[in-house]
């Protein structure tokens, strides 16, 4: 695995962000705008994986309600030429550690039901299925809704 440092978004990755996206999302993508409104928000922590070269290779979108138990894994993409690193796997432990710090006792997050590989990797990670949502995505899609328990003080 190449050197790789995971860190919170700073506004001058949101231009590699808005690509990494485009990339990874056919629909409900996330604009340079919105993820800018995520970046300063209190209620969202964004994380990204960086290279050693400074290119961010990844992100995950973490959003939080105040008070609550339950944190949220909102958007997790991998630039395409970066995949099969474990990036993805090494991004969700680290939105768990975040969230669990934040007092989150449980992870969710929705998924496309035809999205076969992030279902994989959720399942090989804990997460357990608990819902499916019709016709959650733009195009009509359904999405599965997974939580996974997280080591929280409450």
């Amino acid at each position: 695995m190449h050197a790789l440092m995971i860190r919170r978004a700073v506004r001058g990755d949101l231009p590699q962000l808005a690509e990494i996206e485009t990339q990874a999302f056919a629909s409900d993508r996330l604009s340079q705008r919105a993820l800018a409104r995520h970046l300063r928000s209190p209620s969202a922590n964004l994380l990204v994986a960086v290279a050693a070269d400074g290119k961010v290779d990844a992100y995950a979108l973490l959003l939080f309600r105040r008070n609550a138990a339950v944190a949220r894994l909102y958007s997790l993409a991998v630039d395409r030429a970066a995949r099969g690193q474990g990036l993805a796997r090494r991004l969700i432990a680290a939105a768990e550690a975040v969230a669990a710090s934040r007092g989150a006792c449980i992870l969710r997050l929705e998924v496309r039901v035809d999205n076969r590989l992030a279902i994989r990797l959720y399942e090989e990670l804990g997460y357990a299925c608990f819902a499916r949502q019709a016709g959650y995505y733009q195009d009509g899609t359904d999405a599965l809704r997974y939580q996974k328990p997280l080591a929280c003080s409450t």
